[in-house]
C-alpha cells in the first residue's frame, strides 16, 4: 500500500525532530475556508502553488493573504513565461488535488521558493495532501526542514 503524502510529511517532519500539531477539521477549498476552520490568521497560511517557470515545475509558497505577483516571480526565477500548473499536471506531479499541496515541493522532486512574507509568521498552517487534514508548525523549523529559496514573489 503507498504511503500517503501526509504520512511522508509527518515521518519527515518527525526525522527533523521538529515540533507540529495535526488538525482535522471539514474539507477546505479556499485559503479563507482553511484560515476559518483552523482559527488562524489567513497570512499564516502557507499556500503552495504548483507552477510552470519556463521549462520546469516549480513549487511556490507565499502568505495565503497575498497572491502572486508573475512578473515578479518570472524576474527572480530568471524565465520568460509561468504558468500555473493544470489540474492534470498537478495530479501527475504530486498525485494531489490543487488545494490540497503542502509546502513541500521535496516531497514530489520539486524545488520550492517561498516568498519572504511568510517569515512575518512565527507559526504557519497549511494543507497536508488532504482538504481534510492541517499542520501547523513553526517557520523556523518549516526553514529547517525544507530549505526553500527565499525569493520575493508576491
Amino acid at each position: 500500500m503507498e504511503i500517503s503524502v501526509c504520512d511522508r510529511l509527518q515521518e519527515s517532519l518527525k526525522q527533523h525532530a521538529v515540533s507540529f500539531t495535526v488538525l482535522r477539521h471539514e474539507p477546505v477549498f479556499t485559503s479563507e475556508q482553511a484560515a476559518a476552520a483552523r482559527g488562524t490568521s489567513l497570512a499564516s497560511g502557507a499556500k503552495a502553488l504548483v507552477v510552470k517557470a519556463g521549462e520546469k515545475f516549480v513549487l511556490l509558497v507565499l502568505p495565503a493573504d497575498r497572491k502572486l505577483d508573475s512578473r515578479k516571480a518570472r524576474d527572480t526565477l530568471g524565465v520568460k513565461s509561468l504558468r500555473f500548473a493544470s489540474k492534470e499536471e498537478i495530479q501527475s506531479l504530486t498525485g494531489l488535488q490543487p488545494g490540497a499541496i503542502p509546502p513541500f515541493g521535496s516531497l514530489f522532486q520539486l524545488p520550492t521558493y517561498c516568498d519572504p512574507a511568510l517569515a512575518d509568521n512565527s507559526s504557519i498552517n497549511f494543507n497536508a495532501g488532504d482538504h481534510a487534514i492541517s499542520i501547523q508548525m513553526g517557520y523556523v523549523d518549516y526553514l529547517q526542514v525544507e530549505k526553500a529559496q527565499i525569493i520575493s514573489i508576491s
